[in-house]
């Protein structure tokens, strides 16, 4: 997997840690495109707001999976972002989990408060 330790909390809850997990993150500015149709070009206007996806891959146990799994289905979670170092606000847009292998792969997206 990877060598990175990820931090994940419920709301309201305590930190659960996962050991040896790859993070990536993807970063994206938000834009307003217009087209002007019979005129050259188009105007992009940046609209100065950033918007963050992380993708998480590790294993973890059957223990953890349960966990993992009620922070899912419970709403908005908490992550410890390992880069800038601050706790983060995010929606948990996809759990997959491989029973087998016990490998899983997170994703969130940055909800920006």
């Amino acid at each position: 997997m990877g060598d990175q330790v990820f931090f994940l909390r419920p709301a309201n809850g305590e930190w659960i840690q996962f050991a040896d997990c790859s993070v990536k993150v993807s970063i994206s500015r938000r834009l307003t495109r217009t087209v002007i149709h019979g005129g050259e070009g188009d105007d992009l206007i940046d609209e100065g707001a950033e918007s963050a996806i992380y993708v998480v891959r590790g294993a973890l146990d059957l223990d953890q999976y349960k966990q993992v799994l009620t922070i899912f289905r419970a709403g908005q979670p908490y992550i410890h972002e390992p880069y800038e170092e601050n706790e983060k606000k995010v929606v948990f847009s996809r759990f997959e989990f491989d029973g087998e292998t016990k490998e899983f792969e997170f994703e969130f997206i940055e909800d920006i408060v």
